[in-house]
C-alpha cells in the first residue's frame, strides 16, 4: 500500500511538472501569434511576421477607424473594404464603420474608435462641418486623422487630406457636355440645366467652380443658355447626392420651363446617383433615348451607369479610382504610425477654415462610349459581369 501511494505521487508530480512546462511555452513557439509553423504566425502568414499584428518585438500592431458615410452609393463600398483590405493585409487591427447618411450615428461611430484606442482615423465626412469638437479632442489624445476624399472643417487636428483634383473633376464634367453636346445636338446654341451635389458635402463646391471654369464663358457668349435661371450653388444643390431628390427637381425644372416645347439639350450632373434620377425624370416627360435625349454627365463610373452609357441614356461619366485613393490614404495611415511624412503633392489648394491641410491629389478621367471598355474593364475597376 505504501509503495502504491508512492507510484501515485510519483505519477501526480510528473503530471504537475509538465503541466507547468506546457503553460511556459504558450508564448512562443508554433502555435501562438508569434514564432514558427503555424498559420497565425512567422513570416508565411498574413496576421503575424513582419508584416502581421506582430513583428519581432511581439507588439501588436495599431488599431485604425476607418468611418465610411453610406453604403447607399457603389462607390464607398469599394473605398472602404479596399482600404481594410490593405491595411489588414499589412497587420493592422481595422474597424470599418458606414453611418448610413446620419450624422450623430457618424459621430457616435468615431467617439467609439477613440474610446476603443484608434491611433489613427481615417475619415470620409457626411458633413465635414460637423465633427471639428470631436477631431479637436481626438488630436489633443495624439490620434492621427486623416480627411479622406471629403475634406474635413473647421479643425486643427486634421493631418493630411487624401482626395482626387476635385475641381479637375468639375471641369472634365463640363468638357464632356460641351463634347457631347457638339457631337449630338448640332450648332448651338444649346439649353441646359445644372445639377450640383450635398451643400454639406465640401467637393461640391470644387466641382461646381470647375465646372464654371469650362460653362462660364459659353453661357456669358451665348452659346449655353440655362431657361429656367437657376445657375448658382445654392439654388441647384442635392441633399445627400439623393438620386430620389435629383428626379423630383428635374421633374419640376420639366413642367416650369420645357412644357411649351423648348427643347432641353443637355443636363451637367454631378454624380451617377443624380444622373439616373435625372434620365428616369427625362424619359418620363417624353424624351426617347437615342433620338432626342438631352446629353447627361455623371461621376464615379457606377456600374448602373456604365449600362446607360452602354445603352446611350447616359452620355458620360468621370471615373476616381477608387482603389488608387484607397492605397494612398492606407499609405498615409502607415507613414505617421511610423513618425514619417506621407507622400503629398499638393499644399496649396485645400483650406478646411483653420489650416491647410497637405493633400494628395489623384488625376480623375472622363468615361464615354468610345473608351469605357479600356478605362474601366480593362483596368480591373468593374468586370463584364457587373455590367451585364
Amino acid at each position: 500500500m505504501k509503495t502504491m501511494k508512492k507510484v501515485l505521487a510519483c505519477i501526480l508530480a510528473l503530471a504537475l511538472l509538465f503541466a507547468f512546462a506546457a503553460c511556459g511555452n504558450t508564448s512562443t513557439g508554433g502555435s501562438g501569434n508569434t514564432g514558427g509553423s503555424s498559420g497565425n504566425t512567422g513570416g508565411s502568414s498574413g496576421n503575424t511576421g513582419g508584416s502581421g499584428n506582430t513583428g519581432g518585438s511581439g507588439e501588436a500592431k495599431a488599431y485604425i477607424g476607418i468611418s465610411m458615410p453610406t453604403q447607399s452609393s457603389e462607390r464607398w463600398i469599394k473605398d472602404g473594404h479596399t482600404m481594410k483590405d490593405i491595411l489588414e493585409q499589412r497587420g493592422y487591427t481595422v474597424d470599418l464603420q458606414y453611418a448610413e447618411d446620419d450624422i450623430p450615428t457618424q459621430k457616435a461611430q468615431i467617439e467609439n474608435m477613440i474610446m476603443k484606442g484608434a491611433k489613427v482615423l481615417v475619415i470620409a465626412a457626411i458633413d465635414g462641418s460637423t465633427l471639428s469638437e470631436t477631431l479637436d479632442q481626438a488630436g489633443k489624445d495624439g490620434i492621427k486623422i486623416i480627411s479622406y476624399d471629403r475634406l474635413l472643417v473647421n479643425s486643427e487636428a486634421v493631418n493630411y487630406y487624401a482626395t482626387f483634383d476635385n475641381r479637375r473633376v468639375g471641369q472634365l464634367q463640363a468638357e464632356s457636355l460641351v463634347e457631347g453636346l457638339k457631337k449630338l445636338k448640332g450648332d448651338g446654341p444649346y439649353n441646359i440645366e445644372l445639377f450640383a451635389g450635398s451643400p454639406d458635402d465640401t467637393n461640391s463646391y470644387y466641382f461646381y467652380q470647375g465646372a464654371m471654369d469650362v460653362l462660364k464663358p459659353l453661357m456669358d457668349n451665348g452659346t449655353i443658355r440655362v431657361p429656367s435661371g437657376q445657375t448658382k450653388q445654392e439654388e441647384i444643390g442635392t441633399l445627400r447626392w439623393d438620386g430620389a431628390v435629383a428626379q423630383a427637381r428635374m421633374d419640376a425644372l420639366l413642367a416650369a420651363h420645357y412644357s411649351d416645347g423648348t427643347p432641353l439639350h443637355g443636363v451637367l450632373s454631378p454624380y451617377d446617383g443624380l444622373s439616373r434620377g435625372i434620365l428616369s425624370a427625362l424619359i418620363s416627360f417624353g424624351y426617347v433615348p437615342g433620338k432626342d435625349l438631352p446629353v447627361v454627365t455623371g461621376q464615379d463610373a457606377e456600374a448602373a451607369s456604365i449600362k446607360l452609357i452602354i445603352s446611350g441614356e447616359q452620355y458620360s461619366t468621370i471615373l476616381k479610382d477608387t482603389r488608387d485613393l484607397a492605397a494612398v490614404a492606407a499609405n498615409m495611415v502607415e507613414a505617421v504610425l511610423k513618425g514619417e511624412e506621407p507622400e503629398i503633392n499638393d499644399t496649396t489648394t485645400y483650406n478646411n477654415n483653420v489650416k491647410i491641410v497637405p493633400s494628395y491629389l489623384l488625376e480623375p478621367y472622363i468615361v464615354t462610349k468610345e473608351n469605357y471598355k479600356e478605362l474601366v474593364i480593362d483596368s480591373g475597376y468593374l468586370t463584364e459581369d457587373d455590367i451585364k
